[in-house]
């Protein structure tokens, strides 16, 4: 009976040692996916709000599609 309690004991204590050494080591860190936003041209104009410089700039930097249709098409 005594070899069967320090077998069970022996057994808790080889669980116990390795949940410390497990729980020790630091996790990896995960990938970070890198996505690039691309900026639009309204996300210019949100960001430069007021400013007539900076809504400049944004239509210089996304201009007008040619064949694109400037007005509201009509039914």
């Amino acid at each position: 009976m005594k070899k069967l309690i320090a077998l069970v004991v022996s057994i808790m204590f080889s669980f116990a040692v390795a949940g410390v050494a497990v729980a020790q080591t630091p996790a990896p860190k995960p990938e970070e996916k890198k996505m690039e936003k691309k900026e639009t041209k309204a996300d210019c104009l949100k960001m430069a709000k007021d400013d007539a410089a900076k809504k400049a700039e944004c239509e210089k930097k996304f201009p007008k599609k040619e064949g694109a249709a400037a007005t509201t098409p009509t039914k």
